[in-house]
């Protein structure tokens, strides 16, 4: 096909790509059920324990067995990245990219497959699950392009200024070492896909730990690594709980760094914990985020509510970058308010597998009784619930972890306001001037994304002071979502990034290399 998916085009894509989903989804179903094995050193390794992995949408179905790693088995991975290591970064750059690439290929030949377990698993959309892989593609391919075009991170610099002899300076970037990589539930493949590709082309080895919520992401993705021939022990893969397997990865000593997306509480954590003896190692950490948007009296209002709806309640509200905090000028408020109804009680829900669902269920037990506590502290918190608000159980609904959008206007002094929900729960609040908006966006301790819609001349305003790493202006794709490799950079300031960084830019991979000098006197 010659249509590019990205998550700005994913809203309106041509028949085939339907036919293929479906076509997938029918070859996921028939061979649901089966028990699936870590790998450790190259080798397809079983674990003493495994757990059931249900779906979402019908938590009596079924999706497969998965391993729960003992602290042994991760001591054993870090072992076999260790051993590994060597011979890995003596590998040259251009045999690294060239399997890197070998890896996308392969997504993107089982894209359709991958997305098909990545909707039964997770609960996204088609078009969100297709995105999810494709994405993790364009993450190893982005990645390789970006190591060969700064020629590996070797610089030459000036010769010192001797008359007597010759003395040859550079810069040169070297690989860490054994690199862990713990992947949220959210977008398992992507999310664990990304900084795997980030590490394995600058020269480190990998093990990489999915989430318990979505183990069956991590597996096809250790599938397609696997099957694009990378040394034994370059890269590991481990399922299991975080307390345990996470736990033991960052307390290694040989585990030279750690990716890590997810919570703020967690990632503070991990920041901290390798900060520690025997000596600092670098913690890159995406910590979620509070997102905000803005709506002047001279938005779009058409344009707006689009976007609006799609950052709020796409995925169930379970996107790190979702909005979740809406200001507008209360002279649109009302006007604006009708529209984001009008859209939201729209929007159809059930089976993700299906064409007509644009919204699936929340993906984990845990999320939907969150959902009913959140719903009853707006209630109890003099909140305005002006749609939504319900747990779904009609027919088919009441198998899974189904929740209707809601939207709420709430007082300032809420404690929802400040609190990550990681749900389709959206509160807005009017406000009498821009300024008073922007004040009350950048008061959160997350600064990850941030969405404007207003006049052409108040952009500039807008994009000077607001404190957030991704910034989105009159976007109807989405207020607060949607950055995509190649495209738009990924990172979050304050509470939600631990390097200033982004996923994706120029600045991204030499966080995984550390700066050497060297001079050499003739």
């Amino acid at each position: 096909m010659s249509f590019k998916l990205t998550y700005s085009t994913m809203f309106d894509p041509p028949a085939e790509l339907h036919a293929n989903f479906d076509s997938a989804v029918a070859r996921a179903l028939a061979k649901l059920g089966g028990r699936h094995p870590l790998h450790i050193g190259g080798e397809e390794r079983e674990a003493a324990r495994y757990f059931v992995k249900t779906n979402p949408a019908d938590c009596q179905q079924v999706l497969g067995e998965f391993p729960a790693a003992s602290a042994a088995q991760a001591a054993e991975a870090v072992r076999a990245a260790v051993g590994a290591w060597p011979g890995w970064k003596r590998t040259s750059p251009a045999r690294r990219a060239q399997l890197l690439r070998r890896v996308a290929g392969l997504i993107e030949e089982r894209v359709y497959d991958i997305a098909a377990a990545l909707t039964l698993e997770v609960g996204k959309n088609r078009m969100e699950a297709l995105g999810e892989a494709q994405e993790t593609a364009d993450f190893f391919s982005l990645y390789a392009e970006q190591f060969e075009r700064h020629g590996g991170f070797d610089r030459p610099l000036p010769d010192d200024p001797l008359s007597t002899h010759v003395s040859h300076n550079r810069s040169v970037l070297k690989p860490y070492g054994p690199w862990a990589v713990i992947a949220p539930f959210n977008f398992p493949l992507a999310l664990a896909g990304g900084p795997v590709a980030a590490a394995l082309v600058t020269g480190n080895t990998v093990i990489v730990k999915g989430a318990t919520a979505t183990p069956w992401a991590g597996r096809l993705l250790a599938d397609c690594v696997r099957d694009a021939g990378l040394p034994p022990g370059v890269f590991n893969y481990l399922s299991g709980p975080g307390d345990v397997l996470g736990a033991a990865l960052v307390a290694d000593p040989a585990v030279a760094g750690v990716t890590f997306t997810g919570s703020h509480e967690v990632g503070m954590r991990i920041a901290r914990a390798l900060q520690g003896p025997p000596f600092p190692r670098p913690c890159i950490a995406e910590m979620g985020g509070k997102n905000a948007c803005i709506v002047t009296s001279a938005a779009d209002l058409e344009r707006a509510a689009t976007g609006i709806v799609r950052s709020a309640f796409g995925m169930g509200g379970q996107k790190c970058s979702a909005l979740s905090r809406l200001y507008v000028h209360e002279k649109v408020a009302d006007a604006l308010i009708d529209r984001l109804l009008t859209q939201t009680e729209s929007i159809r829900i059930g089976d993700p597998t299906r064409r007509e669902h644009w919204l699936g269920p929340v993906t984990t037990r845990a999320a939907y009784d969150n959902y009913a506590r959140y719903v009853a502290m707006l209630r109890d918190g003099d909140a305005g619930l002006l749609t939504g608000g319900e747990e779904l159980e009609d027919g088919a609904l009441g198998r899974g972890f189904f929740v209707s959008p809601t939207i709420a206007e709430a007082p300032l002094g809420h404690a929802l306001w400040s609190e990550e929900m990681f749900l389709p729960i959206l509160l807005v609040h009017r406000v009498s001037s821009n300024e008073e908006a922007m004040a009350l966006m950048n008061r959160s301790a997350l600064g990850l994304t941030a969405g404007f819609y207003g006049g052409t001349g108040e952009v500039d305003w807008f994009l000077e002071n607001a404190e957030a790493g991704v910034t989105y202006v009159n976007r109807p794709q989405g207020a607060t979502t949607g950055a995509w490799p190649g495209y738009q950079a990924f990172g979050g300031w304050k509470g939600s990034g631990s390097t200033g960084k982004a996923i994706g830019s120029f600045y991204y991979l030499p966080q995984y290399m550390r700066e050497q000098s060297q001079t050499v006197v003739e």
